[in-house]
């Protein structure tokens, strides 16, 4: 869920703050891009240094850079952001938040902010327990930001009680669950193939196609950005999936394929098949590696068995199954046809006659056609944006 988001993590002067080293670590490691922004007390609890070298960017502290004069731009910072936490969030801050005050870096980048902010209250218990401090949280709830609540424990003062800032793990689990909650596809298990599929000749040769499997990889990532819960059967190939929550089944041959896809397709609310799979495989596989003849080699081939007819038989109501055409002639009357005879919803046409399109490239150029046949021609863009189309038009089919 947190993958490719822009975090600020504010830090302000609390004991808590030894916490906040672990927190960008984590946040790092859930694949976000993390700037740490402190406020000038929160530097005698921890270094700057150590939260430079585990988020890989320079830590704020003032409006300026002391050695070049350069201005810390607060709203650049708050447009840059898609999250904003603030942990620990002191009852200084609290207040300073609640009253609308800017007198430190940290406050302005709060008052700037266009994104959702969270707040991981630290303090004393009587301080946490004070109605002026439950005043400003109930505020800043009323504006719209969000208690990351405190739990019980010992606190720096020997106290034992409420107040003690949640745990860094605690904190990276409420973030994902509250993104979670607004995402389009939440919960939605969804079915991607992806790439090629390599039909066996001998332990060294095969019969195999030119697809890299990018614009499958990037559907299964932009799904689970929007909350699906992916399973992504790839051919071989070398693509990596950008989103850690993407269960990825490897297989090599069409057979093998249909088999992953039977496993998972009955629970799928959900199936697109990106993957190019093989028409025909050899009939017979030899266990050597075969000798080269003078007299040239006679292979003989039998059709697989279509993965994308037979989900289409198997499809129930309410279920939703995505087709693939890449054509090179006749290129909108073989999709349609390809449409209705495999009972898909909707059919993604690309030709290899559109520069940009089709195998290996970073582009691709499509037409969606649904089982109304209304058709939506897409101009050449990047194949993430590409992936963004597709899945909107599956939403719209899920959620309608």
């Amino acid at each position: 869920m947190l993958e490719g988001k822009n975090i600020i993590l504010g830090i302000c002067g609390s004991i808590a703050a030894y916490k906040s080293a672990l927190l960008v670590r984590l946040l790092i490691k859930a694949g976000a891009s993390v700037q740490v922004v402190m406020t000038p007390e929160a530097t005698s609890f921890i270094t700057p240094l150590t939260l430079s070298t585990l988020s890989k960017k320079s830590v704020l502290v003032e409006y300026s850079k002391p050695e070049t004069g350069e201005w810390n731009n607060h709203v650049e910072l708050g447009l840059w952001a898609d999250i904003f936490i603030i942990a620990p969030a002191s009852a200084n801050t609290l207040a300073k938040m609640a009253g609308g005050q800017s007198d430190n870096l940290l406050t302005a980048v709060y008052l700037s902010a266009k994104c959702p902010v969270f707040f991981a209250p630290a303090m004393d218990l009587d301080m946490w327990k004070h109605p002026a401090t439950q005043q400003n949280i109930q505020k800043l709830q009323a504006y719209g930001n969000i208690l990351i609540p405190p739990g019980n424990g010992e606190l720096a003062s020997g106290l034992f009680g409420e107040g003690r800032m949640a745990e860094p793990e605690e904190i990276v689990s409420f973030l994902t669950a509250e993104i979670k909650k607004k995402l389009p596809l939440t919960d939605q298990k969804i079915l991607v193939t992806a790439g090629p599929t390599y039909e066996a000749i001998d332990p060294v040769r095969f019969i195999g196609n030119h697809s890299s499997g990018k614009m499958g990889f990037a559907i299964a990532d932009q799904l689970a950005a929007m909350g699906a819960e992916v399973t992504l059967i790839s051919g071989p190939t070398v693509q990596m999936s950008n989103q850690q929550s993407v269960k990825r089944i490897d297989v090599t041959s069409a057979a093998e394929m249909l088999e992953a896809c039977l496993q998972y397709y009955k629970n799928s609310k959900a199936c697109i098949m990106c993957a190019a799979v093989a028409d025909f495989t050899p009939v017979s596989v030899s266990a050597q590696k075969i000798k080269k003849h003078d007299d040239g080699l006679n292979i003989e081939l039998k059709k697989t068995i279509d993965i994308l007819k037979t989900l289409g038989e198997q499809k129930r109501n309410g279920q939703v199954l995505v087709g693939f055409a890449l054509e090179t002639n006749n290129e909108e009357k073989n999709a349609i046809e390809k449409l209705q005879k495999k009972n898909l919803d909707f059919i993604v046409l690309n030709s290899l006659n559109d520069k940009g399109a089709g195998f290996k490239t970073d582009t691709n150029k499509i037409t969606i056609i649904d089982h109304n046949l209304q058709k939506t021609t897409f101009a050449l863009k990047d194949k993430v944006e590409v992936a963004k189309d597709i899945c909107d038009k599956v939403t719209e089919l899920i959620k309608p």
